[in-house]
């Protein structure tokens, strides 16, 4: 799923109180010698702590904490402590950049957690490269950022520190596609993008199986994400004779839009990905968001027993945000660099190396264990092995599963 001047100072100052400096001398190991003899390895956190995108965005923060708060109380690695430090993107490629190369001068972190947008992990990916530093992205679903720019007819991997636990819109767009028209019975569609890397690919994978089933486009639109007026487009809409809207994009802008279509008059349902299914949606939407759809990566958390204990420990930590979509994803992904270090520190005698981040980089690839959404591993490519998706329907004024899957081509 997804510039300013001073994008710099807002980011260092909202995660002021979450930055975590170590104790003691630091080495050249990538870690500090903290004062209890052990050392400590901060794994960083990126993602929208602030603005439209933060409900998604606090809760994969915030599920990164859990995991790292339980590796600690576990002792997970002998000799390691284990701290977070989180920056805001605000769902800003050039924050994000900014924030990576924050993390890569800092030595103590030997992992980072995020980005929420695939055009902010664009902007990052050569960034952390460079440095060797591992990422393990808990939301991102664009198919190029691991596969290349042509990855429908050949598949290049980009980067070896990047990594996530959330499938890719490869899989999404045509599940969603193969939803709509097979089980919804829609044969008719409007799509509609934002424009940006998450977006627009989505609506391109949708459309493209949507054809090949059958169902027509009666009419594609792009909107601008920093408006929150669709009136011109419901309209449109309204006059396409469309069944179903397809739209590639994040809540903050899916609410009004499906609101503002039924208000036009087209009382039809306005389907999405990962990126608007939050609860979010549901109070931007109103009413009439009843019977709108969304996919969204994996099976739902809270019926999985994998899941259990993370449920109930967020629950228990006193978070003030919800887990939202990615919680579970962002609690695998912290756990996928805490298994990474482990890995480093067993071959190493019980400590860091020199060349930590390195090392950690290329234990990531085989690292594989039973996480909070299943089995978490990765294949060559540093894409998720868990391909699973859910569709969930706007019932009773909340999200409900109706099915769960894969895209079968």
């Amino acid at each position: 799923m997804r510039q300013r001047s001073f994008i710099a100072i807002t980011a260092a100052l909202a995660a002021g109180a979450l930055t975590l400096t170590a104790c003691g001398s630091r080495g050249d190991d990538g870690g500090s010698d903290s004062e209890g003899g052990g050392t400590t390895v901060v794994i960083g956190v990126d993602a929208p702590l602030t603005g439209d995108l933060s409900a998604m965005g606090l809760g994969i923060k915030n599920s990164a904490d859990l995991a790292v708060k339980t590796a600690n109380k576990e002792k997970a690695v002998d000799g390691i402590t284990f701290k977070i430090e989180a920056l805001d993107d605000q769902g800003q490629p050039s924050a994000g950049q900014q924030n990576a190369t924050k993390f890569v001068a800092n030595k103590d972190v030997l992992g980072v957690v995020g980005p929420l947008n695939s055009s902010v992990a664009e902007s990052m990916q050569k960034v952390f490269d460079d440095a060797k530093l591992v990422e393990v992205s808990p939301a991102n679903t664009g198919p190029s950022l691991t596969q290349g720019p042509d990855w429908q007819t050949k598949k290049v991997r980009q980067y070896k520190s990047y990594f996530r636990t959330a499938t890719t819109d490869a899989i999404q767009g045509p599940f969603a596609a193969q939803y709509v028209f097979n089980d919804a019975k829609k044969k008719k569609v409007f799509v509609i993008d934002d424009k940006k890397t998450y977006g627009a690919g989505l609506a391109a994978t949708f459309t493209e199986e949507f054809k090949k089933l059958g169902g027509t486009v009666a009419g594609t639109e792009h909107i601008n994400p920093d408006t929150k007026d669709f009136s011109a487009v419901a309209t449109k809409v309204k006059k396409s004779g469309a069944d179903v809207v397809y739209y590639g994009g994040e809540y903050p802008q899916a609410g009004p839009l499906s609101k503002q279509i039924k208000a036009a008059g087209a009382n039809i349902p306005l389907v999405g990905g990962d990126g608007i299914k939050d609860d979010n949606f549901l109070s931007l939407a109103g009413a009439g968001a009843t019977g709108d759809l969304a996919t969204s990566v994996g099976a739902p958390v809270e019926e999985l027993p994998s899941a259990k204990d993370f449920v109930a420990d967020y629950k228990a930590g006193g978070y003030k945000e919800e887990y939202s979509a990615y919680g579970g994803y962002s609690y695998d992904s912290t756990w996928a660099i805490i298994e990474a270090v482990k890995k480093v520190v067993e071959d190493n005698d019980g400590k860091l190396p020199d060349d930590a981040r390195a090392k950690v980089t290329e234990a990531m690839q085989n690292v594989s264990f039973d996480g909070v959404t299943g089995k978490v591993s990765f294949d060559e490519y540093g894409d998720a092995t868990n391909k699973q998706l859910t569709v969930y329907a706007v019932k009773n004024g909340a999200w409900a599963a109706v099915k769960s899957g894969t895209y079968t081509g």
